[in-house]
C-alpha cells in the first residue's frame, strides 16, 4: 500500500513541477508574442466543406479553393500595376503622336529651312525611341512587381507551404524598394519636363483667344500679339520666320495639328503624373512587404525554437514516465 501512495505522490509532484517549469526560450517566445502580437501572421481556419463539393484536389471543395486563392491576391499591388500601365501607356502613346504633330507645325510655320530643323528632328526621333524603351521596360517591371506582390502575400499569410520567407527573398524585396525609389525620382523629372510643351501650347492658345476678341476690344492691334518660338530654344535664333503675329498666328490655331498636339501633350503630362503616383504606391507596398517579411522571419525563428523546446519536454516526460513505470 505504501509504494502505491508514494508513486501517486511522486506523479503529483512531477506534474506540479512541469506546470511551474518554464525554460528561458519559452519566456522569450512569450515576451515576443506579448510585444509583437499584432504582427503575427494571419491564420486562416478551414471552412466547413459543403456536402457534394469535393473535387479532384482532395477534401477541399471549389468554394474553399476560391476563398484561398482570393486571400492570396495582392490587391494593392494589382491597383498600382494597373495605374502604372495606364500612366505609361498614356504618356508614351500620346507623347509620340504629339511630338510628330509638333514637328509638322514647326516645319510648316516657324522654320521653313530644312537645315534649321535637322537637329530638332534628330532629337525628336531620339525621344520617340526612348519612349519605345520606356514602354517596354515598365511593362516588364510592372509584371515583376506584381509577381513579387503575389510571393510576399503568400509568404506572409502562409497560404501555401512552398512559400517561405528566406534571406534571398528579403534581399530581393529591398532591391525593389531601392530601384522603385530611383524610378520615382526619375519620373518626377519626366513629369516636370512634360509640362514644358503644355505651357508652350497654352501660351499660343491664349494668344489666339486674344486675337479672337479683338473686334470687341480695339485697344490693341493684331500685329502686336506675337508668339516667338525661338525663345523656348526649340529652333535656332537665325530660323525664319521664327515669330508669328496677328492673322498668321490665328491660322495656326485653326489647324487640326495644333489642337490635337495640345490636347495630347496634356494627356501625356497627366499620364506621367499617374505613373509617379503608381510608383509612390509601389514604394509604400514594397516597404510594408519588406517589413512584414522581416517580422515573419523572426516569428518563424521563434516558432522553430518553441517547437524544439516542446519536443525536448515531451522526450523528457516520456523518459521519466518510462523510468517511473520500470520502477513501479
Amino acid at each position: 500500500m505504501k509504494p502505491t501512495m508514494e508513486t501517486a505522490t511522486e506523479e503529483t509532484t512531477e506534474q506540479s513541477q512541469d506546470k511551474k517549469a518554464h525554460s528561458r526560450p519559452e519566456m522569450e517566445i512569450g515576451r515576443y508574442h506579448w510585444m509583437y502580437g499584432s504582427s503575427r501572421p494571419q491564420q486562416y481556419h478551414q471552412v466547413p466543406t459543403v456536402r457534394g463539393s469535393e473535387g479532384p484536389l482532395g477534401n477541399q471543395g471549389c468554394f474553399e479553393c476560391c476563398i484561398k486563392c482570393l486571400g492570396g491576391v495582392p490587391y494593392a499591388s494589382l491597383v498600382a500595376t494597373i495605374l502604372c500601365f495606364s500612366g505609361v501607356a498614356l504618356f508614351c502613346g500620346c507623347g509620340h503622336v504629339a511630338l510628330t504633330g509638333t514637328v509638322k507645325i514647326l516645319e510648316e510655320h516657324f522654320s521653313t529651312s530644312p537645315t534649321d530643323n535637322a537637329l530638332l528632328t534628330e532629337v525628336i526621333q531620339l525621344m520617340q525611341y526612348v519612349i519605345y524603351g520606356i514602354a517596354s521596360f515598365f511593362f516588364l517591371y510592372g509584371i515583376i512587381l506584381l509577381a513579387e506582390g503575389f510571393y510576399t502575400t503568400s509568404a506572409v499569410k502562409e497560404l501555401h507551404s512552398e512559400f517561405k520567407t528566406t534571406a534571398c527573398g528579403r534581399c530581393i524585396s529591398g532591391m525593389f524598394v531601392f530601384l522603385t525609389y530611383i524610378l520615382g525620382v526619375a519620373w518626377l523629372g519626366v513629369f516636370g519636363f512634360s509640362a514644358v510643351p503644355v505651357f508652350m501650347f497654352y501660351n499660343m492658345w491664349s494668344s489666339c483667344e486674344v486675337l479672337k476678341g479683338l473686334p470687341i476690344n480695339m485697344t490693341t492691334s493684331a500685329d502686336q500679339i506675337c508668339v516667338d518660338i525661338r525663345q523656348y530654344g526649340i529652333v535656332p535664333w537665325n530660323a525664319l520666320p521664327g515669330k508669328l503675329c496677328g492673322p498668321a498666328l490665328e491660322n495656326i490655331c485653326k489647324t487640326s495639328e495644333f489642337y490635337m498636339s495640345y490636347h495630347l501633350f496634356i494627356v501625356a503630362c497627366a499620364g506621367a503624373g499617374a505613373t509617379v503616383i503608381a510608383l509612390i504606391h509601389f514604394l509604400m507596398i514594397l516597404s510594408s512587404n519588406w517589413a512584414y517579411l522581416k517580422d515573419a522571419s523572426k516569428m518563424q525563428a521563434y516558432q522553430d525554437i518553441k517547437a524544439k523546446e516542446e519536443q525536448e519536454l515531451q522526450d523528457i516526460q516520456s523518459r521519466s514516465k518510462e523510468q517511473l513505470n520500470s520502477y513501479t
